[in-house]
Formats: structure tokens, C-alpha cells, sequence
């Protein structure tokens, strides 16, 4: 019996293409992917996208609410946890539907739109990373000019900053399509299509962008955060020295000092995970346009999801190590934030 014809005919209907607008030309070809694959993407991407939101909701509310919070550091923080809660409601929910559908129905305006808002909250958060490092190193490192140096002007131009230079330079880069001068046409062609939501950098943008924005932030994050952990042991040894002399003041000073380190440490890690969610996705950025634009559009999206777990991870880090955004946690989830005076609440021992 010849099962050449079966064979044949099984093979074109598994291999027929669909497209992301059929009665349209132009259009993209559309990636399908088993009902069961489409549910589990969607199941493992809503529940970052919940963690996300509602993690940075509570580590926005406790700092905003309880009076002891309102510090420079404090400040920094929830400004960081702005950018993630926005990656959360705006970003990731349109790429969730983008990544599973495999195509993207919202238009090439709001194309921009989304990419342009997700470039800008990724580079405001190593903004935002890079001067808290800086906060710290002042903090730990030289602790008399702290106040003089780190005051409130200094928060508002580091918030600023952290900003308005990002809203710049990614609204810019996408809208004036910057990124793709020098791709060639060839490769425009294979993202001009409609249907398609995806960013193509040429080989010196993408080069120069990612070192700028990314590569180098990181690098300065690391050398700043090993000599604050270089100080940061020198302080624990000499205070360990003074407690065995002094009992009342040298104790004092202890705790304090030992707060700022945990901070620095707590902070690290933040930078840290940042690091490690982030970096695989840049360097695929970076590398990408130098082999022929070979990486599959299925790594570009495990990646960028690798990149967006960190937005979720950064409540777990806080919840973990700091014992006043669990006991804000305790009280926001029971209510009592909402009983007269609550701001005023003690979360930990100053």
C-alpha cells in the first residue's frame, strides 16, 4: 500500500500558513501554537503580571502612607516601584497578548506607543538603580556629609532625572526610527509587515544604545556596590571592636550602622536581580544584528518575559529582607491603614 499521497496531504494542512489579518496584504505570518501552550503562557503571564502590579501597589502605598518611610532612599524606592507597577498595567499585559496570539492587533501607533513606554520604564529603572547605589555609597561610605549631600533638591533631581532622560530618549529613538537606520531593507521588510510589533536595531544603534543605556549603568552599579561592601566590612569589624568597650553609645551606633549596611545589602540585590533578569536579553540586543538577525522570535520573547520576572521579584526581595514592609504589608491587608493616625505607626525601632 503507497502512503505517499496521506503523507503529502497530512503535511500540507500542518504546514499551511495563517496570517494575522488574512484579507489583508501584507500581512504577517501568524505563529500557532496548541490551544494547551496558549493557556499555560497565558496562566504563567498573568500571574506575573498580578504579582507585579500588586507587589509595587503595596511597596507604593506603604511608603506613601506611613510617615517613618518618607526618607531619600525610601523615595527612590517608590519611584522605582512606579516603573515596575507600570510595567505591570501597561507593558506586559499588551506583550502577554502579543507573545500568545503571536501577532499584534492594536495598530502600528500604539505599536510605538508600547514600545517606546517599555524601553523608557526598563532604562528608568537603572536610572533609578544607579542613584540609589549612590544614595548608599553615601550613606555607608561617608556618612557626615550624608545630609549635606543627599537632601531634598538632590531627590528631585535624581527623580527627575530618572525620568524625563528616558521618556527622551526612548520616545525619540522609536518615533523618529532612529533604531533602524542602516538595517537595510531587506530586514525592514521582514518587520514592516502588518501584524508586527517588533523593533529591529542596526548594528551601531543597537551597539551604542545597549552600552549606554544598559551595559555601562551596569558596570558602575557593580564597582560602586563592591565598594560599598568593602567599607561596609572595614565599619562591622571596627563596631564589633567598639561594642566589647562601650556598652550604651558604641550599641547605638551599631544599630544604626548596621541598618544602612542592610540596606546597601538589600539594594544590591535589587541591582542584582535587575542584572540577572536583564543582561541575557542585551546581549542578545547587542549580538543579534552582527549574525544576520538569526535569533528566533521565540527566544526574543522568552527573554523579554526573563526581563520582565525582575518587575515582580523586587516586592519578594523588600518583603524578605525588610521588616517594615511586612509589618506595612500586615497592616494594609488588615485594614488598619485605613484607622485615624495609622500614618503615624512605628514599623521599626529608628
Amino acid at each position: 500500500m503507497n502512503f505517499s499521497n496521506g503523507s503529502n496531504f497530512n503535511s500540507i494542512i500542518f504546514t499551511e500558513k495563517q496570517f494575522c489579518f488574512e484579507s489583508l496584504s501584507g500581512s504577517c505570518e501568524k505563529i500557532i501554537r496548541p490551544v494547551s501552550i496558549q493557556f499555560l503562557m497565558f496562566l504563567f503571564m498573568g500571574l506575573t503580571v498580578l504579582v507585579t502590579v500588586s507587589g509595587n501597589l503595596l511597596v507604593i502605598t506603604s511608603i506613601a502612607h506611613f510617615k517613618q518611610l518618607h526618607t531619600s532612599t525610601n523615595y527612590l524606592i517608590l519611584s522605582l516601584a512606579v516603573c515596575d507597577f507600570l510595567m505591570g498595567v501597561f507593558v506586559m499585559p499588551c506583550s502577554a497578548v502579543r507573545s500568545v496570539l503571536g501577532c499584534w492587533y492594536l495598530g502600528n501607533f500604539m505599536c510605538k506607543i508600547h514600545t517606546s513606554t517599555d524601553i523608557m520604564v526598563c532604562t528608568s529603572s537603572i536610572f533609578h538603580l544607579s542613584f540609589i547605589s549612590i544614595d548608599r555609597y553615601f550613606a555607608v561610605c561617608n556618612p557626615l556629609m550624608y545630609r549635606s549631600i543627599i537632601n531634598s533638591v538632590t531627590i528631585i533631581i535624581m527623580l527627575t532625572t530618572s525620568w524625563v532622560f528616558p521618556a527622551i530618549f526612548a520616545y525619540v529613538l522609536i518615533f523618529s526610527e532612529l533604531y533602524m537606520r542602516d538595517t537595510g531593507d531587506s530586514v525592514v521588510a521582514q518587520v514592516a509587515c502588518l501584524g508586527s510589533c517588533s523593533v529591529v536595531f542596526s548594528q551601531v544603534t543597537g551597539a551604542v544604545s545597549t552600552t549606554l543605556t544598559f551595559f555601562l549603568p551596569g558596570m558602575i552599579l557593580l564597582c560602586i556596590y563592591l565598594k560599598i561592601y568593602t567599607v561596609a566590612r572595614k565599619q562591622a569589624r571596627a563596631i564589633k571592636q567598639l561594642t566589647q568597650k562601650f556598652d550604651t553609645n558604641a550599641a547605638n551606633e551599631s544599630r544604626a550602622s548596621r541598618r544602612e549596611r542592610k540596606g546597601a545589602k538589600t539594594l544590591a540585590i535589587v541591582v542584582g536581580v535587575f542584572l540577572t533578569c536583564w543582561t541575557p536579553f542585551f546581549l542578545c540586543n547587542i549580538i543579534d544584528p552582527f549574525t544576520g538577525y538569526s535569533a528566533p522570535p521565540l527566544m526574543y520573547d522568552a527573554l523579554f518575559w526573563f526581563g520582565y520576572l525582575n518587575s515582580a521579584c523586587n516586592p519578594v526581595v523588600y518583603a524578605f529582607f525588610y521588616s517594615w514592609f511586612r509589618k506595612a504589608f500586615k497592616i494594609i491587608i488588615c485594614g488598619e491603614v485605613f484607622y485615624s493616625n495609622s500614618c503615624q505607626m512605628r514599623l521599626y525601632m529608628e
